[in-house]
Order: structure tokens, then sequence, then C-alpha cells
């Protein structure tokens, strides 16, 4: 049983090749075409997938494509007709596309797939599943849980924002759903736009916003009623109504009214380019604790309607680790589960997952060690050849070395305050850079959170990093509740003793004042609120990674590592040796590991050349 899974079309397009259940590959497009968050048709992650099984499209039992567009369609035109004679700009700018495109998607899947390879089109088995079923199949299915309750929160799929489902065996039943326009995703993207960020990307940045927002202040409590009274009715079963007056996104070409906002929020729209302010901040942990209370009163709901000890979450929302933590601590289940590729690219592993077990009826595998997802590890690897032709193509100068010297060597750097871009095995599924395609830091450094973000990331200075754990020393540094966290999906306080005395006045601090306050012995990876984004590594899923942590702690008595995504602001996450090396060049990361090579940037030729490395970086 072959069965490739397709996202694409709207933004982090993917591919995930399932046989026999078993899933050989899933990457997203984006890490191939160096554009990110990319939408388009992922013809090279269907290549990769079908490289590394060594299949045609011909072999296939089924391709399956993530949502309906023919339902997505009719919701398009209801709304256009519900809110007439408004979105007359939107309406002519969206329907050229939809009646050229994405209308007639089943001709167009079949060319696109048609331009890898001959195949016989009238026998291509071509398939379309709902979106949230999509979502509530890329986690149920890959958790290890018989039965449990399911909730998938995003923006919008053909006309669901919201469901809340049941999954036993190889069975999913929803119970209830949510409908457009009304939708949390949409209301946190709304405020993503309002506050300068990058609708579908850029709602990390309003989480990691959220904590220097002053949560003892009458401007913030001012803020959450104002939110509640003019734009969002929130129910206490977790539904929503939006207040479509004050939103653009139904029928504009803006997510939110911003004249109206101006009025409601006394701040008119943040550009990209403006100064970050307290009120900025505030504004941020409104709707993020806005979000969080939505989020409670669906599980509360979810529990109420299923009475399981088990939760799966999937979709864009479930991406806030944040809320995902306030869930986890409410004890409302003994155990939550999330995919760890939530958003639209794991709707590509959901879609195969659905068509395994629920189209074909297929038998499913579950129970406590069976990790279906190989710890995400599902991307690309490169073989020592292929690393010795980009030592030729750039005359770079390396050092290979054995596991044990490796590892040794590389913490020893790590432990002298260097940054080490670190480029291992199987490519991550998903936004997380889990060990393999990460940059490592010193987490006792207090200036490495400001060089990381100036210097190597070249992103915003707030934001923050996460610490990468041995799974078996985790509740020595972080209050983990005896559960392993392998995916940076749940934040959790640091332990107490790792805490350091802070001025009477840090709560009314502003947010520059807070960032750069020596909060803990950890001070890159701990958050203004003495949280972490904590990633726990096991010696079996990841042996390397939690081989070079060993070996940092022997050094340091510390077992954690920063631990960030391989990448620059802009940019995907590296996938190739020749992607990393280039990222390396362009930025003041100090080492580079590939497999077992060892790159000191000092030893790099054209090291003067920073200037000519970002240039390349950026137009490659």
């Amino acid at each position: 049983m072959k069965i490739l899974g397709i996202s694409a079309y709207y933004h982090d397009s993917a591919a995930a090749l399932l046989v026999n259940g078993e899933i050989i590959a899933a990457a997203q497009e984006e890490r191939f075409t160096r554009v990110k968050h990319t939408g388009e048709f992922p013809v090279n992650a269907i290549k990769f997938c079908l490289g590394r099984a060594k299949l045609t499209i011909s072999d296939l039992d089924a391709v399956v494509f993530y949502d309906k567009p023919l339902l997505k369609f009719e919701r398009l035109l209801e709304t256009y007709m519900a809110f007439a004679p408004k979105g007359l700009l939107s309406f002519v700018k969206a329907m050229p596309v939809w009646l050229s495109d994405k209308l007639f998607l089943k001709y167009r899947i079949k060319q696109e797939l048609a331009k890898l390879e001959n195949f016989d089109k009238e026998k291509l088995n071509l398939l379309f599943t709902e979106h949230h079923l999509a979502h509530a199949a890329s986690t149920f299915f890959a958790s290890n849980f018989e039965n449990s309750a399911i909730l998938t929160v995003d923006g919008v799929g053909e006309w669901c924002t919201t469901s809340i489902g049941f999954g036993t065996g190889n069975k999913i039943e929803f119970l209830r759903e949510m409908h457009f326009p009304h939708s949390i995703g949409l209301l946190y993207s709304a405020f993503t736009y309002f506050l300068g960020f990058k609708v579908n990307s850029g709602e990390y940045k309003l989480m990691g916003l959220a904590p220097y927002g002053q949560r003892y202040s009458k401007e913030l409590t001012d803020f959450i009623a104002l939110i509640k009274a003019h734009l969002v009715d929130i129910k206490d079963d977790g539904s929503i109504f939006l207040n479509q007056d004050y939103f653009n996104y139904a029928v504009g070409l803006t997510m939110c009214n911003n004249k109206k906002w101006e009025q409601v929020f006394g701040m008119g729209r943040r550009a990209d380019s403006d100064d970050i302010t307290q009120q900025h901040c505030n504004l941020a942990l409104a709707i993020q604790l806005v979000t969080e209370e939505i989020v409670l009163k669906l599980a509360r709901e979810v529990k109420r309607l299923t009475g399981s000890d088990n939760l799966c979450l999937s979709g864009g929302v479930a991406l806030n680790c944040v809320a995902n933590s306030k869930l986890l601590r409410s004890n409302l289940f003994e155990a939550v589960y999330i995919q760890p590729a939530a958003g639209d690219a794991g709707g590509a592993l959901g879609a195969a997952l659905a068509t395994h077990y629920i189209y074909y009826g297929q038998p499913r595998k579950c129970g406590k060690d069976y990790d279906i997802l190989k710890g995400s590890y599902l991307g690309p690897a490169f073989s020592d050849a292929e690393v010795e032709s980009l030592v030729s193509d750039y005359t770079a100068v390396c050092q290979p070395l054995d596991d044990v010297r490796l590892c040794k060597k590389v913490a020893q750097l790590i432990s002298q305050g260097n940054v080490v871009g670190w480029f291992q095995g199987n490519m991550e599924f998903g936004p997380r850079a889990l060990g393999n395609r990460s940059i490592l830091a010193d987490p006792r450094n207090i200036e490495m959170q400001k060089k990381l973000n100036l210097k190597i990331k070249f992103r915003e200075g707030f934001r923050p990093f996460a610490p990468a754990v041995l799974e078996e020393k985790a509740h020595l540094f972080f209050d983990t509740q005896r559960c392993n966290l392998p995916y940076m999906l749940f934040t959790t306080p640091i332990h107490p003793s790792l805490k350091n005395e802070l001025p009477e006045n840090y709560a009314t601090l502003n947010m520059w004042d807070k960032l750069y306050c020596n909060r803990s012995k950890l001070p890159a990876i701990t958050h203004v609120d003495f949280s972490a984004r904590v990633q726990t590594v096991s010696k079996t899923t990841n042996a390397k990674f939690h081989h070079l942590i060993t070996e940092f702690e022997v050094i340091t008595h510390i077992p954690v590592l920063i631990n960030t995504s391989f990448n620059v602001r802009g940019e995907p996450i590296v996938c190739t040796p020749q992607d990393a090396y280039r990222c390396f060049m362009a930025t003041d990361m100090d080492v580079l590991v590939i497999n077992n090579f060892v790159f000191l940037k000092s030893d790099q030729p054209g090291i003067s050349d920073k200037e000519k490395w970002q240039m390349k970086f950026e137009t490659d």
C-alpha cells in the first residue's frame, strides 16, 4: 500500500509518502526551492519522497490532496455574496486564480505530476480529503494512543476553523465544528498583522513578544477588556463569534479594519520597520492570554464530550507552545500529543494517513514505544561523498573525525563560546530544528542570545532560544512533569535552583531592560517569564546529538545546549550541505559540522569576503 500525500497552493507546501503504513519520507517544498513558506506545488518534495522509496508515480496506490477545493470555492462564493457589495476588489483579484487553476485542481495536479515522469493519468487514483480531517489524522494516527480526543484549530480549511473529534483504532469521528468567518487562528493572525508581523509566518514572533507585556498593568487589563467588548465574544464551550465590522479578511485584502482598530486600541498598525514599544508588548500579551482562555475552554468542552484521558492537537494554533503548556498543566488530560508539523505542511502527512487507515481501512499499529514519526527525521540525508564534493567546489578546509573525537571536540568548542552549525542525518519535518539542522551554543553565556539574534540569525533581538536537554536529566533543570517533550511544542518553567535574584521592580521593567536582566544560571534559554521551550533529547531517537550534549555535560556539568534552527531571518532551514556552508560563511557562525567533517571559520578561504557570501546566500 503506497500512498503519496500532498499539501499545496496556500502556504507551507509539502509531500509525505507512506508504504504499508510506514512513513518513508516527508519534507516541505521550501527547503528545496529556498522560498520560505512557499505554497507552490511540491515538485521537489515529491521527487525526494519517491526517490527515497525508489518508486514511480505509476507504483502508487493513491495520491491524496489535503483539502477539497470545491468546498473551499463554495465558501468563497457564499462569503462574497453575504458581504456584498463589499469585497469587489478582493473578488476580482481572487476569481481569475480560481477559474484558471484552483477550481480544476484535479487536472492541475496531474499536469504537475507529469513534469516528474510519464504515467497513465486515467489510472492515477487521485483523492481529496477535508482539511481538518487531514489535520486530525496527522496527529491521532501519528500518536501512540489506541483512542483519543482530537482538537484541531487553525485559520480555516474549507468551512471549518475548529473541530472536536474522537479517534479510536483506524477511525476518526467528528463531534463538533466551528465555521468561517469565526476563527481562533484568524483572530490571532489579525493581531500578528496589526503588530507588524507577516501573517502565516509571524505568529510565533507575536507569541515571543507577549512575555514582555506588563502582566499586572492597567493597560493590559484594558486591552483584554477591549478585545472582548469589540472583537470577540467567547462562549463557555470555547466557540467564538468575531465581530466582522472590525475584520477585513473575509472579503478584503488585509486582516483587519485598521481605522477601527486604531480607534479601539488607541494606536495605529505597526509597520515592520517601526520600533517595538511597551504598548505593542502589552497588546501581544493581551491576545495571547485571550487565546489561552479560548483554548482552555475548548479543552474542557473536548473533555466533556469525549471523557477521554488523551488529547491529540493539530492545526496552526497547535504550534502556540505557551497555550499548549497551559492546557497540559490544566491536568484535564493525562497525556497530550502534538504532531510536530502541526500546520499545513503536516496536512500532507495527515492526508496520506487518513487515506491509509480510513479510506483503505488498514489495521493500525500503536503502542507506548512505537514512534511512527521516527522523531520527525523524515527528510533528506547526505553522504560523505556529497560533503567532499562541497569541499572541492568551495575549496573549503575541514577536518574529518570519528564520532567520539567529533563530539568531544565540538562540545569543547561550544563551551569556549563558539557558535556551531550542526548538520547531521535526515532533515526534520516541521518548523523546528531538532538536532539535525541546528545552530548550537552555550546556554550559560549571558551575551549569547543577543549574539545569535543579531549576528547569526539577523532577527529581532527579543526572540527567545530553546534548550535541548538530555531526556534523562531534564527534570533537574526544567519542570517537565515527568513528560518527554521531544518536539519543542511546550514551554515549561525552569527549575527554581536556576533562578537568580531579580530587582524588585522586575515586573514593571520595559521589554529591553527585562531582556538583558540576568535572570538565571542559563540566561540564553530562559525567557523573561522564567520559562523555556524545551526539547528533550533521547539516545534512542538521536544518538549523535545525545552524545554531543553528554560530552558538553562532562565539560560544564550542564546537559543543556541552545538549539535553534539552522537558517537566518527570511530563509528556510538549510537542506543541503551547500546551503549549510553558504549560511555558515554569510554569518558570524564560528564552526560548521557536516556529518563528521569540522569546518572552522578561521580556516576557510574567502573569510574576508563576508558581504559577497551574504549576497550569494541570499541569491541562491
